[in-house]
């Protein structure tokens, strides 16, 4: 399991998401479809704010004025981020359509600018003193919600050029009258051009943009990072249990062999009646299904309880409760899921037809469990004297005529429950010194 996240934490590291596993890039793109969505309607905000002032705002030019451009430039932006919102929403925005986005959004912010002269029947220079530039910062700010630093550079680039070009213009569209003044209270009184503060006005544009675009890279690389944990621990999880997934992912130090916990706990074992006979007349595509099939039924009850599956050993299953999670009431939790196996094996059919019997071994005392193997091949575990009673006590089913055989602390924990215990037989368990007492629940 190290290898898998080593393997993922290396391409986070190349930085270049072409070597992220398909898996993580197609979660990184939702998350950016995600966040296009979330910008189209920010936009939308926006525009209707732009809207709503303008509406409010007292009008200075005549009634009889033959063409008022900000309703005009409103518009075609209502109608842009309300398509560029639909796209978004139909996850069909190429990034090409984001790149022109980003052009047009500027454009049509600083096209609204621009047009104030016009509507307000000033110089050309009276747009320069509009408050409305402070909307570029919001534009440029709203790109950092793709996480992609290619779009906050565009948006700051394309707000310095056109406001350069915005500049440029009064200068040039009165040559014989620049309206360029060297007076601070000239400029501030008058629509005399300041060229330091417009230069300002670009440096400032440019410094926020290039402060944003360092912070959401490192942001990305976070987002990676994120996504690549999330599915790490996805996809641990198939191959050892959730919680020690988990551990593996957010733990604050890297998971050694060796690392591991003591504490009581109740393991159940379990293995098929009969199966290598059954397997001998299956092709192996049948045997694989079958097996499959029939694990699918067994861990439910197991997973229903609170219990954790170690190990599929063979057609055999290791479950442990209370171990690697904590499970009140683990010794009856673990008995209700052997009993509920032992049921939905009477009750299923498999491979088309096949009955599958199992025998069933639970035992109750302290348990170690960690992370054990060699060099890079790590799996978790669980070990003890309890572990092997449980496995002796599956295989004793078959001697005494049982089914589910259980321990005499997992009786005595579990006792209070309402099990029909039945004591079995005194016996002295292979590999063990002392004779155990062994209780059946009759089927």
């Amino acid at each position: 399991m190290n290898t898998l996240k080593q393997r993922l934490a290396d391409s986070v590291n190349r930085g270049n998401n072409l070597h992220l596993p398909e898996r993580v890039r197609n979660r990184i793109q939702q998350q950016q479809e995600s966040s296009e969505i979330l910008i189209g309607w920010i936009q939308l905000g926006v525009v209707l704010v732009f809207a709503s002032l303008y509406t409010l705002a007292p009008k200075t030019f005549t009634e009889e004025a033959d063409f008022a451009p900000v309703p005009w430039a409103l518009s075609a932006y209502f109608l842009f981020t309300v398509a560029r919102l639909y796209l978004a929403h139909a996850r069909r925005l190429p990034d090409w359509f984001l790149y022109l986005s980003v052009v047009l959004d500027i454009g049509l912010l600083l096209g609204l600018i621009w047009s104030f002269h016009l509507q307000y029947e000033q110089p050309a220079s009276f747009y320069l003193k509009a408050p409305t530039l402070l909307y570029v910062f919001i534009f440029i700010a709203l790109r950092t919600l793709h996480f992609e630093v290619r779009f906050v550079v565009l948006a700051g680039v394309v707000a310095a050029l056109g406001w350069l070009a915005l500049v440029i213009y009064v200068i040039r569209i009165e040559p014989t009258d620049p309206m360029i003044t060297r007076d601070y209270v000239e400029y501030m009184t008058s629509n005399s051009v300041l060229l330091g503060a417009e230069f300002d006005k670009i440096i400032s544009i440019l410094t926020v943009t290039a402060i944003l675009a360092v912070a959401i890279a490192r942001a990305r690389r976070l987002l990676v990072q994120a996504v690549v944990e999330q599915s790490a621990a996805r996809d641990l999880s198939r191959f050892v249990p959730a919680q020690v997934a988990e551990r593996v992912t957010r733990g604050d130090t890297r998971v050694e062999v060796g690392q591991g916990e003591v504490r009581e706990a109740t393991v159940l074992f379990m293995d098929l009646e009969g199966f290598t006979g059954i397997s001998e007349s299956l092709s192996p595509q049948d045997l694989i299904r079958t097996l499959n099939e029939y694990f699918d039924v067994v861990v439910e009850p197991i997973a229903q309880q609170g219990g954790v599956v170690n190990q599929f050993q063979g057609d055999g299953i290791l479950a442990s409760f209370n171990l690697p999670e904590a499970n009140e009431g683990h010794a009856a939790n673990a008995v209700r899921a052997g009993l509920a196996i032992l049921a939905a094996l009477r009750r299923h059919s498999f491979g088309g037809g096949i009955g599958l019997k199992a025998r069933v071994g639970i035992s109750t005392g302290v348990v170690v469990g960690g992370i054990v193997g060699a060099g890079g091949l790590l799996s978790y575990t669980v070990h003890g004297d309890h572990v092997n009673l449980a496995a002796r006590l599956e295989q004793l089913n078959k001697e005494l005529d049982t089914r589910i055989l259980i321990s005499e602390r997992t009786r005595e924990l579990a006792g209070s429950d309402g099990f029909a215990f039945e004591l079995v037989s005194e016996v002295t368990v292979r590999g063990r010194s002392q004779p155990a007492r062994v209780y059946t629940i009759r089927q």
